[in-house]
């Protein structure tokens, strides 16, 4: 139980400054937003004399052009007077705004294009909203998007996944940035309308700058696994200049502080197991991008958005990236469906499923969390950062636990049949042994969710929210699972 409570309240903390969730700042599968090309200016020359210097100061003379570390008449490090008795007035949050711009400069080294707009919202305001990731979706996405939760083992066909992902997006979502429109939304807590510090204005700006240089518009995401892939660049790099925007706040410059009111944060709907899964960018990004910008500046770090990473492995192990460079297997998924099974088609996305390394984390993480009375599939130093003190630090997870350290690739096909779903998930690994690793790791998974073995790879779960049969084989580097209602219909599904 103290793992449990003590990653709760972690993840509570992690959560303070990043736009977790598909209405955030980052293009993801079910992205509906319209591309808009980012602004046509030139970027200005920054004179290396005209930069924010080191200790704050007011009243100080503008440069005659645009420079790095000032914006809208406001530099990095200067002292900016505010009345927040009542939340802060529209020209104090243009001030607030300037400054944080200027430093966001400062820190990433790049030049911001044209003034963002930054706009306050509550979080009950953001929960009614289009943002919270609500909508109308087709018959097809929805039984497309429940079949993928339920093979994950995260929501069960007693429930509706969109609305799950949902309620974790409203709990926890403190602000984000959209490319559509180029706009910023902070979200705020209590009654009054005021900015929760700085931390999220930071990695928000952060956004609207690699939008106005790099056009997030034009990266775009076919599958779960290639949005946490990219998102490892774009979120690690937002969070990474977050971080050392923040490390500055104090003795170099003067922040603002989090109002008493509180953050801002809801916590009491948090599904975990969804949250270990979105949370990959942020948890692993920074640390990726760290290694790279150790190594080449932040020009290396420009020249990634042409090379996006190509699978949430090589964010996990940044190594495998470029320095020994290690690209995901394409697997290939024939479809031998027959007696009336169908593949599911959704006209908003792409029919195949890639869940990828993140996913698979969690699918195994959330054992430690789910409460079924038994045995977790892996131990929580395999998915906690737990140091010799036995406390969780920062960052919480670990997305290379023995079961999922060998993946290659994978891809999965989903199937209807009147109300019933069924699957095909076939993911390829570094070795024969890793391959059986994973295999036998989801046996116990299977057992962990009440599920029994009939005879050789077949195994049943009789009742509860994810009663099926399920077929499991191993052929080399190779895994199949075959997911269907009953064992009579494995073979109509998939031979």
């Amino acid at each position: 139980m103290r793992a449990r409570s003590t990653v709760f309240l972690v993840v509570l903390v992690a959560l303070a400054g990043c736009s977790v969730g598909y209405s955030g700042s980052t293009p993801t599968p079910t992205d509906e937003t319209t591309p808009t090309p980012a602004p046509e200016t030139a970027t200005p020359t920054p004179s290396p004399n005209q930069t924010a210097t080191a200790e704050p100061a007011t009243e100080l003379p503008d440069p005659e052009t645009d420079v790095l570390g000032w914006e809208n008449g406001y530099w990095a490090n200067e002292t900016i007077s505010v009345d927040r008795s009542d939340g802060l007035s529209e020209a104090e949050r243009e001030r607030i705004v300037a400054r944080a711009m200027a430093r966001v400069e400062v820190v990433r080294e790049m030049e911001f294009n044209s003034t963002v707009p930054v706009e306050l919202m509550s979080r009950e305001e953001y929960q009614d909203s289009e943002y919270s990731g609500g909508g109308d979706r087709s018959a097809a996405f929805t039984t497309f998007d429940n079949a993928k939760f339920e093979a994950l083992f995260l929501v069960g066909e007693d429930r509706d996944s969109l609305a799950v992902q949902q309620s974790n997006r409203g709990s926890s979502v403190a602000g984000f940035y959209t490319p559509r429109n180029d706009r910023i939304v902070v979200i705020y807590g209590g009654e009054t309308a005021d900015l929760p510090g700085e931390r999220t204005l930071g990695h928000e700006l952060t956004h609207a700058l690699q939008d106005q240089q790099f056009d997030l518009t034009t990266i775009t995401a076919s599958s779960r696994e290639q949005s946490n892939a990219q998102n490892g660049l774009i979120e690690g790099d937002a969070s990474l200049t977050e971080e050392r925007y923040m490390e500055r706040c104090g003795e170099e410059w003067e922040c603002l502080s989090a109002p008493q009111s509180g953050s801002g944060s809801g916590s009491s709907d948090i599904h975990l197991g969804i949250y270990i899964m979105d949370f990959f960018p942020y948890d692993d990004g920074p640390a990726f991008v760290e290694f790279y910008q150790e190594r080449g500046d932040w020009d290396r770090i420009n020249q990634m958005y042409d090379d996006l990473p190509a699978s949430t492995e090589q964010v996990a192990i940044p190594e495998k990236y470029a320095v020994d460079p290690d690209p995901p297997t394409d697997v290939t998924l024939r479809d031998q469906n027959t007696n009336g099974w169908e593949r599911v088609d959704p006209p908003e996305r792409t029919p195949t499923a890639r869940l990828g390394q993140s996913a698979m984390t969690a699918m195994f993480g959330y054992t430690l969390y789910a409460d079924t009375g038994n045995q977790p599939v892996i131990q929580p130093q395999e998915l906690l950062n737990i140091n010799s003190e036995g406390n969780i630090v920062q960052p919480p997870f670990k997305y290379t636990a023995p079961p999922v350290r060998g993946w290659d690739g994978d891809r999965m096909h989903i199937y209807q049949k009147d109300n019933e779903t069924a699957y095909v998930w076939k993911s390829v690994w570094d070795s024969r042994q890793d391959a059986q690793e994973f295999a036998d790791a989801y046996a116990d998974l299977l057992a962990y969710w009440g599920g029994s073995q009939q005879s050789g790879g077949l195994y049943t779960i009789d009742s509860g929210a994810y009663a099926d049969a399920f077929r499991v084989t191993v052929e080399g580097d190779t895994v199949t699972i075959v997911n269907a209602p009953t064992t009579g219909d494995l073979p109509d599904v998939h031979e």
